[in-house]
């Protein structure tokens, strides 16, 4: 249904469009009238219609008047303008409002029709597109929030896996954005000193309020918002600055307090919120870890974790990314990495304190008793409580910075090799034990999940991983330990029947074993045999 506004003020013309619409596009058409200027625009604003022919000489209101304040209220409606050959002018200022077309008077049935019929195509197409766009946006309604909890999942509990992250950030458009600060909101029945009551219950009952709660919050931060999870929901806030200061940080939980008054009220639930100092991307969940522990050191509703200071403060030149830098890349056994951070951090000692030469010998010590101590703890290196003993002494027998840099950088490195090496010989001993165990067994039915059974990985790693390390997969590296025991044992003569020989391999039908066979040494059994004995 199109609604049609006409407007002109001679009765007969008005009589004349309705005919020929009416015609024309016959019940697919609403059609009002109006003959004044005052009269179209107060017809309009009930009215709403999509298409008015406008006449432009009308008593009071002109029509260039009456099409601009029509066009205040209704953005969408199309004007065709209907007027004679001397209005000109104003013909020109019609066309410049964004009228569709104008028709000189007398007017023509063709002129109308063809008109009519350009107009309902860009309907068409506008509410063509409308309808998809709203689509689109029922969409993404659903969408958005599954995308916004694997963000908020991928950075409190898959840290290490940043491509993940990144294709997080790029599909919800925050990619430009390095750092962020995480809120906890939790919520029970009650509050009860600084932990909230029937925390189960209250977050089955929020729940089935989660989509009002997630629109409110992001109407006060603008973040990405996480699931439930249990009575709590993670927001993170992306941000371009490394920190805030005090008006920010105030600004902050100022609007934190009046979210929770207002979740509250919409949820009949208690609601309390803990507040993260803003971090890389990657140590998000250093940020929500402040942020619950904020709410675990205050009885308030809001509370931001540089109002209880727990963790430890450095000066203003110390450089604790680096720091970092360094034990991540130990722990992961970035050998290069770990030297080149190394480097700096020496340098960086040398250079603010180098004339503090037993301050450097401290500082050394503790880096390398804690980078051995991610060592052990990653399964690197096994702990005797008397391998350091030489450690003090050593290290005070050097007399100079050189020397000093030298057993550090050692230290180091050998504690980001053991993590690198452990590793290696970690997948080592599994494939060992792997290959033990199927040189062992062959002649039975074994199967992958037995062997990955045996030595105690899961059946998709062990797969991977024997692929890895043989560069064959378990099938293949069976086959051929089948094949080669086959070999042996028809090189021996007609002493053992084929029979007894497809048995002893591990194969239950002769004939199976004998396809293997051919598709692996390129003969049959019997050729292989009769060529060995001639």
């Amino acid at each position: 249904m199109y609604k049609i506004m006409l407007a002109d003020d001679e009765g007969i013309v008005l009589d004349a469009l309705r005919f020929i619409i009416e015609k024309n596009f016959g019940d697919t058409c609403q059609i009002e009238t109006a003959k004044t200027g005052r009269g179209v625009i107060e017809l309009a604003e009930e009215f709403s219609p999509d298409i008015a022919f406008m006449d432009i000489q009308m008593p009071g209101i002109n029509g260039i008047e009456a099409m601009k304040e029509i066009r205040k209220n209704n953005r969408n409606t199309l004007f065709i303008v209907v007027s004679a050959y001397d209005k000109f002018d104003y013909a020109k200022e019609a066309i410049n409002l964004g009228v569709i077309e104008y028709i000189n008077k007398p007017i023509r049935q063709e002129a109308i029709v063809e008109v009519m019929q350009k107009a309902i195509k860009m309907l068409d197409t506008e509410r063509h597109k409308r309808s998809s766009d709203l689509m689109i946006r029922e969409k993404l309604e659903n969408v958005v929030p599954v995308i916004e909890s694997g963000f908020i999942y991928s950075i409190l509990f898959q840290e290490h896996f940043e491509e993940d992250t990144d294709n997080y950030k790029q599909l919800l458009g925050i990619e430009e954005y390095e750092n962020g600060y995480m809120m906890a909101i939790v919520f029970g029945d009650s509050q009860q000193d600084n932990h909230m009551t029937n925390a189960v219950g209250a977050g089955v009952r929020i729940q089935n309020h989660y989509r009002d709660i997630r629109e409110l919050i992001k109407s006060y931060f603008p973040g990405i918002v996480g699931n439930v999870m249990a009575n709590k929901i993670a927001v993170f806030m992306p941000c371009r600055e490394q920190d805030f200061d005090y008006e920010q940080r105030i600004e902050i939980i100022e609007k934190s307090r009046e979210l929770a008054r207002k979740l509250r009220a919409r949820a009949d639930v208690v609601f309390r919120i803990g507040i993260g100092s803003v971090k890389p991307v990657r140590e998000a969940i250093v940020s929500y870890n402040e942020a619950l522990d904020s709410l675990i050191q205050s009885q308030g509703s809001v509370t931001h974790t540089a109002d209880n200071p727990m963790g430890c403060a450095y000066a203003e030149n110390y450089p604790i990314e680096l720091e970092k830098a360094l034990f991540e890349k130990i722990e992961r056994g970035d050998m290069a990495g770990c030297q080149e951070s190394v480097k700096r951090y020496f340098d960086w000692m040398t250079e603010n304190y180098g004339e503090h030469v037993e301050d450097i010998r401290l500082k050394c010590l503790e880096f390398v008793l804690l980078a051995e101590k991610r060592a052990y703890e990653s399964g690197g290196m096994t702990y005797h409580f008397l391998s350091r003993t030489d450690y003090v002494p050593t290290l005070m027998a050097k007399k100079d910075l050189a020397g000093i840099r030298e057993w550090f950088e050692e230290k180091m490195k050998a504690a980001c090799r053991n993590v690198k090496g452990s590793r290696k010989e970690s997948c080592v001993s599994v494939i060992d034990k792997a290959k033990s165990y199927i040189n062992a067994q062959f002649q039975k039915d074994i199967s992958l999940d037995e062997v990955s059974r045996e030595v105690n990985v899961s059946p998709y790693y062990f797969s991977k991983l024997f692929k890895e390390e043989t560069g064959q997969n378990f099938i293949e590296y069976l086959t051929e330990i089948r094949i080669a025991r086959a070999k042996e044992l028809l090189s021996q003569g007609n002493e053992t029947s084929m029979k007894e020989i497809c048995l002893s391999c591990g194969y239950q039908d002769p004939n199976y074993f004998s396809r293997i066979f051919k598709k692996t040494v390129g003969q049959t059994p019997t050729e292989y045999r009769e060529g060995i004995l001639r």
